[in-house]
């Protein structure tokens, strides 16, 4: 696979790329280590840089956390993203018989990690913390990218099931961001030492 041409014919023309996506012969270990390994790294190292080096906006100031601190930051926030998203293609294997749709773990898989190419390319913003909720909004994007993906269709859900089958599984993403968020602003709220600039 060629990651560039992948992450450009994703970005810029989902609905063809669904299409050779579709019928490419892949495993999910492969589809991790040559595409998601790769590009959840992202927002990781921007926010590494972001959180580390130039600091972000408190209520009394600006702070950093410390190298030590933003690399464990980056590291956890990796390593919850990519489990995440290896959860949310499980789902979405798991609920396919719930929306007349053939259960292929590889292909709901495809669909959990294609549909966080904009969020990822989009977390080059992090290198400026400010600017993370730039990367939020482009991420969005990927729910389009995903709706694409369920109506090629890639699990062969019928169209009149597609929209509730992408509302449900975007659901289960919400409750995986959600735990992912509560894990990192637990562990570096209970006793994040961040120094003044």
């Amino acid at each position: 696979m060629d990651l560039v041409a992948r992450v450009q014919g994703i970005l810029l023309k989902p609905k063809e790329e669904w299409v050779k996506i579709k019928e490419e012969s892949i495993t999910v270990s492969q589809l991790f280590t040559s595409y998601a390994v790769i590009l959840a790294a992202i927002p990781a190292v921007a926010q590494f840089i972001g959180y580390g080096l130039v600091g972000f906006s408190r209520p009394f100031g600006w702070a950093r956390y410390g190298i030590g601190r933003a690399f464990i930051y980056a590291i956890l926030s990796y390593v919850l993203t990519l489990a995440s998203v290896y959860i949310f293609g499980l789902v979405i294997n798991l609920l396919a018989p719930s929306f007349s749709s053939k259960q292929d773990p590889v292909k709901a898989m495809k669909l959990a990690v294609y549909a966080m190419t904009p969020a990822w390319v989009a977390g080059v913003l992090y290198l400026v913390p400010l600017l993370g909720f730039l990367a939020i909004l482009a991420s969005l994007y990927g729910i389009y990218i995903l709706y694409l993906g369920f109506a090629e269709p890639l699990m062969d859900t019928p169209k009149d099931k597609v929209v509730t089958y992408l509302v449900v599984s975007l659901v289960v993403y919400i409750v995986l961001w959600v735990i992912v968020a509560v894990i990192l602003g637990g562990i570096f709220a209970a006793g994040v030492v961040t120094r003044a600039i």
